[in-house]
């Protein structure tokens, strides 16, 4: 496979910056806003933005948890492995407040699906966003749009987008990776 650095760590910092303006443009004080992370990869996305927030914009009151949304997948049986399923981490009442829903890269929009489902028992919240760090257009399965989105990518079916965002900050990138069967980078 062929690998090439959509963003590097500096570009992916605007970008984080520049969705964690939006988040404020739209919660203000999160008072009545929850953000939840997908796991495994919507966790790495949503403590950046939760770091950025109450270091860089001194927001304190920010109520956030994970959610696992393996047994809500409508390919969970389908799958030669079995998934491993992680745990979800939502001690707190989500019913009539704004949830942004967290994920590094949305493809075809069934793990947003699955979260969807998944939410629904923790409660009925007023309104539901999508936040994602990369959009990969063209390639959805549902009819399912970010709220948020860090990067716009235009990719082929075979292609892989990798994001990299390490908590120990050792390499945050994103790749894309393609076959070496298909045409080569421009």
């Amino acid at each position: 496979m062929k690998r090439k650095k959509l963003l590097d760590k500096s570009t992916l910092d605007v970008l984080l910056n520049r969705l964690s303006c939006e988040l404020i443009e739209n919660h203000f004080d999160f008072r009545n806003s929850i953000l939840i992370g997908l796991q495994p990869r919507g966790i790495f996305v949503l403590n950046k933005l939760v770091d950025n927030l109450k270091e860089n914009y001194l927001i304190q009151n920010l109520k956030y948890g994970k959610l696992d949304t393996t047994f809500f997948r409508d390919d969970y049986r389908s799958k030669k492995k079995q998934p491993r399923a992680s745990f979800s981490n939502i001690n707190f009442d989500i019913e009539d407040k704004r949830v942004v829903l967290i994920d590094d890269v949305l493809y075809t929009g069934r793990s947003i699906r699955a979260a969807l489902i998944a939410i629904e028992s923790y409660g009925r919240p007023i309104k539901i966003e999508l936040l994602t760090l990369i959009n990969r257009r063209f390639t959805r399965h549902l009819p399912i749009q970010p709220d948020y989105v860090g990067l716009n990518v235009d990719t082929l079916q075979n292609d892989r987008v990798n994001v990299n965002l390490q908590e120990s900050n050792i390499e945050d990138a994103v790749y894309i990776l393609k076959d070496d069967n298909e045409t080569n980078f421009s």
